[in-house]
């Protein structure tokens, strides 16, 4: 990964540790040159800066999908609530102008290109074929769930879904992730082929989910 978007990706406001955004990197690198990659859930954009750098490498593009208005975790009262991501003028959560700013400032505002919905709704409008899909956004299991079953089927022949923020062990994590990534297993059109850390990457190998 080039150094300059490795730092800035490390400097972006986020929750990637270095080491899974750098697996994140390789894998949408590996799987790019297939199709277009999709990541669900945006936030500010620190994701959205590996993915876009291999994107660049791999001669495709990343599609981000987020409504910008966050999911449970980052509201107020919760542990990951960020006061200055507050819009006051509606009294809401509002992660896009961030978004943009970190993109922009990474130069990548050619290789990243932002959707801003309820990913179930972008789904359900959704027909291009994707070389890789990243889920990446609510954590409870309802939104994870409707991530996988809006994403997964788009997700092409020899491609990946990746999962992040799964955690077998309910001290480390919430389960909505882990639950989701075993269904995706036990549907037998996926199966696992790298984990780092709390990245689960699974590549699509019949029909179904």
């Amino acid at each position: 990964m080039p150094s300059e978007l490795l730092h800035a990706a490390e400097r972006a406001k986020g929750f990637m540790p270095p080491e899974e955004g750098s697996a994140l990197f390789e894998t949408a690198l590996r799987y790019g040159p297939l199709g277009p990659i999709c990541e669900i859930g945006t936030y500010c954009g620190k994701s959205a800066i590996y993915l876009g750098a291999a994107a660049r490498q791999a001669g495709s593009v990343v599609v981000t999908v987020d409504h910008h208005r966050g999911s449970e975790e980052i509201q107020p009262g919760w542990a990951h609530h960020d006061p200055a991501l507050v819009d006051p003028r509606f009294g809401k959560m509002d992660s896009l102008p961030v978004f943009r700013a970190t993109i922009a400032a990474a130069g990548l505002e050619e290789d990243v290109i932002a959707v801003v919905g309820r990913s179930e709704r972008v789904a359900a409008l959704w027909n291009t074929p994707l070389g890789m899909v990243f889920i990446d956004g609510g954590h409870s299991d309802e939104p994870v769930t409707l991530d996988y079953e809006g994403w997964a089927p788009h997700v092409m022949e020899g491609g990946a879904l990746a999962f992040h923020d799964v955690h077998p062990d309910p001290a480390d994590g919430g389960q909505g992730p882990y639950r989701v990534y075993r269904r995706a297993l036990e549907s037998g059109a996926f199966a696992e082929v790298a984990v780092h850390g709390s990245l689960r990457v699974l590549e699509r190998v019949g029909q179904g989910i």
